[in-house]
């Protein structure tokens, strides 16, 4: 498989020889204003550190561990306050897309559209999203040894769509628990650009009830491992009071703390590069 040593967002570019990239914003959308105060946040921690930013926020979790779970204000109302975002931070974004129709009207606003880890190998949707001529970001399925994501990736280059990212968010080892194998990055980097997905990899999926649990404490520890084997980009979910976050609230980075970490972790990147 033809392989991509870097992919283009708007005028940013990730992948080998470039700067460590940040992906970050909540999990999900919760309001406007507050989308528009944590991008305009973590954009200047960004800049200030020279990483490219990605802001993330899903307009719809699909996934929740309960029916009664928050889901974000949906795709109309969500795809509105992404373009609000895009337009008065000026940073690209980033979205989850879950049903094929979605990509189409996703695509007239996100930069990224990102295929959640569950439906990595879903063609149609894949497809979709790779039409739309946007970067796709995939996640690899928990359940997929890395070797198995140039599948996802050729769905998408078969529909003329080279722009592809994929991410690593951790394997399921025994119940409830996900593990990190370093050497998918390696495995994966040979198809496309790779983004660690930290905040994920420290879930443990419903181990907190009707909610998803996880282990915060080890983001930095997971952060610096993934960029030293070769991380293009980190992926993290970031709130200003985490135990009032609508979702992960076990796993979303604190804002006043994120500037340390992505020091370390650029540091390390620059290390490894030279």
């Amino acid at each position: 498989m033809n392989t991509s040593d870097s992919v283009r967002i708007g005028d940013i570019e990730i992948g080998r020889g470039r700067p460590l990239a940040l992906i970050a914003g909540p999990c999900v959308i919760e309001t406007s204003d507050h989308a528009l105060f944590l991008a305009e946040k973590i954009a200047a921690v960004a800049r200030g550190l020279g990483l490219p930013f990605v802001f993330k926020a899903s307009y719809d979790k699909a996934n929740r561990s309960s029916i009664e779970s928050p889901r974000g204000p949906g795709l109309e109302e969500g795809l509105a306050i992404l373009a609000r975002v895009r337009e008065q931070v000026g940073v690209p974004v980033l979205s989850d897309v879950h049903e094929p129709a979605q990509a189409a009207p996703a695509g007239e606003v996100l930069d990224v559209l990102q295929v959640p880890a569950f439906l990595c190998r879903q063609t149609d949707l894949l497809a979709a999203c790779g039409r739309t001529g946007k970067c796709v970001n995939i996640k690899k399925g928990q359940f997929l040894a890395p070797e198995k994501m140039r599948h996802a990736v050729g769905k998408v280059r078969d529909v003329g769509n080279e722009n592809v990212l994929l991410t690593e968010r951790g394997t399921f080892f025994g119940y409830e628990r996900l593990v990190n194998d370093m050497t998918a990055f390696y495995v994966m980097r040979k198809f496309a650009p790779v983004v660690h997905d930290v905040t994920h990899s420290v879930q443990l999926t419903g181990g907190a009830g009707n909610v998803t649990g996880g282990a915060r404490q080890h983001i930095p520890l997971l952060a610096r491992a993934g960029t030293a084997a070769g991380a293009d980009a980190l992926f993290l979910e970031v709130h200003d009071n985490p135990e009032q976050a609508h979702s992960d609230a076990a796993t979303v980075w604190p804002l006043d703390q994120l500037e340390k970490l992505l020091g370390d972790c650029t540091r390390i990147r620059e290390a490894v590069t030279r």
